[in-house]
């Protein structure tokens, strides 16, 4: 259970940010989660049964992270742990696009 909180709190600015990208959605950020979801599809490192998530009944997700496919996806700072996809965007780019919405 701490290696879970661990990972979570590690991983928190980005899952905030695909909790928010997946709540208030937009068509670029949008294009980019399908096609990160088409790579993890194939993913011999996907969990759809919610085995391996760092929050039971977010699945599918990463086995390898635990995160949350819905949200990881669509978080522009994160990447694949696996190096399948990158990140195209620092966390503090995403807070510049962020503050340019508002």
């Amino acid at each position: 259970m701490k290696a879970v909180l661990k990972t979570i709190w590690e991983n928190r600015k980005g899952i905030l940010e695909g909790i928010k990208n997946s709540v208030i959605r937009d068509e670029f950020v949008e294009d980019i989660a399908r096609m990160r979801h088409d790579i993890c599809d194939g993913c011999e490192h996907l969990d759809t049964k919610g085995k391996q998530c760092a929050m039971k009944g977010t699945q599918p997700c990463c086995a390898e992270c635990g995160c949350s496919l819905a949200f990881k996806t669509r978080s522009l700072a994160s990447g694949c742990p696996k190096g399948k996809w990158d990140a195209i965007a620092t966390e503090e780019e995403e807070d510049q696009l962020d503050n340019l919405k508002d």
